[in-house]
């Protein structure tokens, strides 16, 4: 007599999560690289920017620039950044946030290159190149942290600020030694920022081929049609993983606040960017101590937005990180009014910090008041895309306001009303609550 056949239930099929390669832990060789290829991306979005201020005045004289034309060079990619962020979204649905992301870099080097080539049209289109490639990668970035860190947010929040801070660092503290060293005039010693981008581009490669990557990105490129698009329900503050509704998002106060936030704490620091250098100069100090000190008030700026995100979290209220920021910067300035050079250092300290910790509280507003990863790319997009075009007056009415009073003065007192604006909308943006929240 047969036995009986025992029957048994077939195994569970495996989730399309579990079937993925699983994450290795925070200190595990595959977290690590994401995380430095991450940081090495963050460290190129500001070195174009700040490279150029040093030698500023070497490049109006070369290429026949007047005062207006040096701040209209200065203003070009902050214009870019603000208005270039606007096509990230549809770039991120073509071609996946972590593909985008690398073509950017590859366009910043290329634009890089392109700068520094003979001819006022190549500086200016070079520059419009880099500024581009810029701006997508700052929309990217938040929403990368909230999709691929969403455990560490924080811990990558301070490495991205701190990024930020090191590459403008080292950009304007270096350009001027290296035409003394080397020998070489401007256009060689700016072609040479194209090696720490193409760096960065190689570094990111091994992202693209990571499994749980690619369907990410293949879920972004997903062509969906209208009909199912507006099928799809309209996030109101929960967790669900559908993008909201535009115009929704353009009413938001919350949003409206961090955009303001982000726009006049990016003004003020992209006005002193271009022009502190030759403030200094005016007031008699050389053009390589001038550009030491603009890369000197990025080094306690570095340990105050990696510390902002922590300042962010514990300071209770929330308003006090804010208008911290918001007075160490008014100290600093009228410390430029007052003695520029002889308390140079104090105030190149003072400034530093309160810039610091508001690039770094503008940064994780963005991700603390947006429920997800979409969430975080639209306001995103907003916040970074208005407010560089709000940022982009920095330079460009500093420039204007110098040459129409002959002095500093006016610009810096501006440089302070700008400031209480700020604080201002610090009141909505340190709320905690998400955008598109029921009220």
């Amino acid at each position: 007599m047969n036995s009986p056949v025992t029957h048994q239930a077939p195994a569970a099929r495996p989730s399309a999560s579990s079937r993925r390669p699983s994450l290795p832990g925070p200190a595990g060789a595959r977290t690590v690289r994401a995380a430095v290829a991450f940081s090495l991306a963050a460290l190129n979005l500001r070195i174009a920017v700040a490279s150029l201020s040093p030698v500023l005045t070497e490049v109006e004289h070369d290429e026949h620039l007047s005062s207006f034309g040096g701040g209209a060079l200065s203003t070009v990619p902050v214009v870019c950044f603000g208005a270039f962020a606007f096509l990230a979204p549809r770039l991120t649905r073509r071609f996946g946030p972590h593909h985008l992301l690398w073509y950017a870099l590859l366009a910043l080097t290329g634009g890089i290159v392109l700068r520094s080539a003979p001819g006022v049209l190549a500086l200016f289109g070079g520059t419009l190149v880099a500024g581009a490639a810029i701006a997508v990668g700052n929309v990217l970035m938040p929403q990368l942290i909230k999709h691929d860190f969403a455990g560490r947010a924080g811990l990558m929040l301070g490495c991205y600020s701190l990024a930020l801070s090191g590459g403008a660092a080292l950009a304007a503290g270096v350009v001027v030694p290296l035409e003394s060293a080397t020998g070489w005039g401007w256009r060689q010693v700016l072609a040479l920022w194209a090696i720490p981008s193409l760096v960065a581009a190689l570094a990111w490669l091994p992202e693209l081929l990571v499994p749980d990557r690619r369907s990410h990105d293949r879920r972004s490129h997903d062509r969906r049609s209208p009909d199912r698009r507006r099928r799809e329900p309209v996030e109101r503050g929960g967790t669900d993983t559908a993008a909201p509704a535009r115009r929704a998002l353009w009413r938001d106060r919350t949003a409206w606040a961090v955009t303001l936030y982000m726009g006049l704490q990016s003004l003020g620091y992209y006005a002193i960017l271009a022009w502190l250098p030759t403030l200094l100069q005016d007031h008699g100090m050389s053009g390589g101590q001038a550009g030491w000190m603009l890369s000197f008030s990025s080094f306690p700026g570095m340990a105050a937005s990696f510390a902002a995100p922590w300042l962010q979290q514990r300071l209770r209220p929330a308003f006090v990180a804010p208008l911290a920021a918001a007075l160490l910067c008014a100290t600093g300035f009228v410390g430029l009014l007052t003695s520029p050079v002889s308390g140079a250092y104090l105030w190149m300290t003072v400034l530093g910090l309160g810039q610091g910790v508001a690039i770094g509280l503008a940064l994780g507003y963005i991700v603390a008041r947006s429920p997800d990863a979409h969430h975080t790319g639209r306001l995103s997009t907003m916040a970074q895309g208005t407010g560089y075009l709000i940022a982009c007056l920095g330079p460009l009415g500093l420039g204007l306001l110098h040459s129409a009073s002959g002095g500093w003065s006016l610009p810096v007192a501006v440089l302070l009303a700008v400031l209480v604006a700020q604080t201002v909308a610090a009141f909505g943006a340190s709320r905690d609550r998400h955008v598109l929240a029921s009220s």
